[in-house]
């Protein structure tokens, strides 16, 4: 199983968190968690790669343990956090790694994908999106912000941030509710409720439109370099829908696609069931 350690690196001056365990000259995979989550979403699959891999799980500047700069000091985008966690690949002496993405973490791993293709040896997307059609109608709010970044229209979001609202994000579409554990969630609603939290949050709904444009140009990357790809999606998310899964083949045509009976957190009930595919699909 190995020890799981809990670090943090320095990188140009913001303290990244970070989980690491597996043998250090083994393949490595950095997985890339969501929102409104942090490296602790990974807890349950990281202890069933370990033997394998070398797995590193960094929490995204502003989430879990890293560091929260003030929003005058550090502007949240997706560009910036993108480069925060690119250096922390060189910080942490990392080569040539797969990725593992999951909601933010996918505009932040294509980012990392695109910038320096001869680094990613594969990508695992769990509900991690790059195509319009996997966008479902539950983004409408968030596409009126982009559309009139109003007061208004920012303060209706805040509704995305309420400890009810992450609880039906983790239960959505979940056939057993009771298989959910509430850890999770509840570090979630806890890091959200830190002083400003919710405008750092706000502000990356509002950039998200930035990972909107770049579909084309992450689609174009999968064209050109057709990185092996493993989509393992909870089809029942009310985010993502299963139809981004499949637009994958389109331009990798021999992306594999496993969809599982759960919704957008689908490690909480299928971690299990997801390792055993992440095994299968990665080379030794």
């Amino acid at each position: 199983m190995g020890n799981v350690s809990f670090r943090k690196a320095v990188v140009d001056g913001l303290n990244v968190f970070y989980r690491e365990t597996g043998p250090k000259k083994a393949p490595v995979l950095l997985l890339l968690h969501g929102f409104p989550s942090a490296s602790h979403m990974f807890r349950d699959l990281i202890p069933r790669l370990a033997d394998r891999f070398r797995v590193i799980a960094p929490d995204l500047p502003g989430f879990g343990q890293s560091d929260m700069p003030d929003r005058s000091k550090f502007t949240y985008t997706f560009d910036n956090i993108a480069r925060v966690i690119d250096r922390f690949t060189e910080v942490v002496g990392l080569d040539r790694f797969a990725i593992y993405i999951f909601d933010y973490g996918a505009p932040t791993g294509l980012r990392l994908a695109t910038w320096r293709p001869h680094r990613i040896t594969a990508i695992i997307s769990q509900n991690g999106n790059a195509y319009e059609e996997g966008l479902s109608d539950g983004w409408n709010p968030i596409r009126t912000y982009w559309q009139d970044a109003s007061q208004a229209n920012r303060n209706a979001l805040r509704a995305f941030l309420k400890p009810e609202a992450t609880f039906w994000q983790y239960t959505h579409g979940v056939s057993d509710t009771t298989t959910v554990s509430p850890d999770g969630y509840s570090l979630d609603s806890f890091y959200l409720s830190r002083p400003d939290a919710d405008n750092v949050q706000l502000d990356l709904f509002g950039d998200y439109k930035s990972n909107v444009a770049l579909y084309p140009t992450f689609q174009d990357y999968f064209r050109t370099h057709k990185p092996p790809l493993l989509a393992v999606w909870g089809k029942n998310d009310p985010f993502f829908l299963p139809a981004g899964a499949e637009a994958f083949r389109r331009d990798i045509p021999n992306a594999v696609v496993r969809f599982f009976d759960t919704g957008h957190f689908a490690l909480e009930t299928h971690a299990t069931e997801i390792a055993t595919a992440i095994r299968e699909f990665l080379p030794q």
